[in-house]
């Protein structure tokens, strides 16, 4: 390469770099005027960096074959901005894709002002009702939903964190529940400010001021007394797992519903977002979002199943540590869960085999499943071995998993990844239940082989958002209407 060439490089780089920063500002004020939220193929643009952007244009090649151009994208966000639209999740890479496709001369403004025909003009008009959720213990799990709650605030539609319940630990709780929001050694720190209010017992995260309620009975809390109104109580404590236990919550005046981040057990429904999250109805009090290997497997089954059939099979997974296990080898009323989890790998039991014929009923009795718990803080991997209805290759199932990850309705739940050098710390902060190692399948006629990794506490965190915005039915107009999506194999 001539100095030329390098320098000519250099120049279309910081000409790149230039445009990402002129998009920055477009993105902000259709997200704060407008209540509109921007992505390019999946993924949000909201509050990112330079650097974000321009990883999210070159993301586009895994589904067109080429990079997305700013030269595209940008004076598509100015009009947009022109447009003074109502609230909208819009994929401007798909958008940008459908423009291309469809071929009929017009200019871009004038397709776009069709194809948003219905929210062009709205002044960010948003017809969704807000809804309070309350947050029933501050661990891993309840952290992280936190934060995604908070990144999603906008303008103040849709769901609202108003309070978080925890029992208190010390005379400086308040200020330690507000430093672990602040900082987390997996996930880094928070993203934006943190304010505490001793007074008033608050913690305010970039604008969102969260109450913070003393209690250790569900029962008791009377929330209208905080502003709190038909609320969705979000349990992650794992400390009540069936209808009776939670119902304790619906005592509460203020609240209206219940979500538990644990398997549920009895009648109650365990939901996959992405699988069975059509079933939930606007009478349903109680349900359950399943557990962390239950969301990553069962939409990778979903679709080997639908093109392939499954006879039967084992899951493995290779399972981080959590908080439930010992530091030390210590007393635990669960078998080999006592010994240090930071010294062994610990062989221990997993419901998620028999929980996956709870959101997919054609899997009864099909699967077994265990479970190694290993000394890593997050990312853990799920191996299917699976025999099939019918033979096929590795070439074409991961063909096949591939374009579900890219092109179907579960492409927020299943990613596809086949990198020689990814470890489980490369997925860490994942926002897909489950990630295919497409380098690792194993193909033997009707004998099958996959991996799939996952962030068992962020990655399953979105999954739980997802279904407490269906529980609530605060999902925006989403854009393109245009089809553009390829095709997938066809269902058996």
């Amino acid at each position: 390469m001539t100095q030329h060439d390098r320098t000519e490089n250099h120049d279309t780089w910081l000409e790149r770099e230039e445009l990402a920063e002129a998009m920055i500002p477009l993105i902000g004020h259709l997200y704060r005027t407008n209540n509109v939220v921007t992505s390019i193929h999946g993924r949000s643009l909201i509050n990112k960096s330079t650097m974000s952007i321009l990883k999210a244009h070159r993301f586009a090649r895994r589904i067109t074959t080429e990079e997305l151009r700013l030269e595209d994208t940008a004076p598509l966000l100015r009009i947009l901005t022109d447009l003074d639209l109502g609230a909208a999740a819009i994929d401007i890479g798909r958008l940008r894709m459908a423009f291309d496709r469809s071929g009929d001369g017009r200019s871009l403004e004038d397709f776009l002002r069709t194809e948003l025909a219905d929210i062009v003009g709205q002044g960010g008009r948003d017809e969704r009702t807000s809804t309070d959720v309350v947050l029933y213990g501050f661990g891993r799990i309840g952290r992280l939903v936190a934060r995604l709650l908070i990144e999603k605030t906008g303008g103040g539609h849709g769901l609202r964190l108003r309070a978080v319940v925890v029992r208190r630990g010390s005379d400086n709780d308040l200020a330690k529940r507000a430093s672990l929001l602040r900082r987390d050694s997996v996930h880094g720190s928070f993203e934006g400010t943190i304010q505490v209010d001793e007074a008033s017992n608050t913690i305010t995260a970039n604008g969102v001021r969260i109450q913070v309620i003393y209690s250790d009975d569900p029962a008791s809390i009377d929330y209208t007394a905080y502003g709190i109104q038909d609320a969705v109580v979000v349990d992650n404590t794992g400390r009540w797992r069936d209808e009776e236990g939670l119902s304790q919550h619906l005592k509460s005046t203020g609240v209206a519903k219940v979500l538990l981040t644990a398997p549920g057990k009895g009648s109650l429904k365990n939901i996959v977002h992405g699988i069975n999250h059509g079933s939930i109805d606007p009478e349903d009090r109680i349900i359950t979002a399943a557990s962390c290997t239950t969301n990553a497997i069962t939409p990778v089954l979903k679709a080997v199943n639908d093109r392939f059939g499954v006879v039967h099979g084992h899951v493995e997974t290779v399972h981080s540590f959590t908080n439930d296990q010992n530091l030390i080898d210590n007393f635990h009323r669960g078998d080999r869960r006592g010994r240090s989890a930071a010294l062994n790998m610990v062989l221990t039991e997993t419901g998620a085999a028999t929980a996956v014929a709870k959101a997919l009923p054609e899997f009864a009795g099909k699967l077994t499943g265990s479970s190694i718990r290993v000394p890593t803080p997050d990312v853990s991997i799920a191996i299917l071995n699976l025999t099939l209805e019918e033979g096929t290759t590795k070439e074409e199932v991961n063909t096949h998993l591939r374009e579900i990850s890219l092109h179907s309705t579960m492409r927020k739940q299943v990613d596809y990844i086949d990198s020689p050098e990814v470890v489980s710390t490369d997925f860490v902060g994942s926002r897909r239940a489950g990630i295919v190692d497409g380098l690792a399948t194993i193909a033997d006629d009707r004998f099958l082989v996959l991996y799939v990794w996952y962030d068992n506490e962020f990655g399953y965190s979105c999954q739980v958002v997802r279904v407490l915005e269906e529980m609530a039915a605060v999902h925006p107009p989403s854009y393109p209407l245009t089809a553009t999506d390829a095709a997938v194999s066809p269902v058996r």
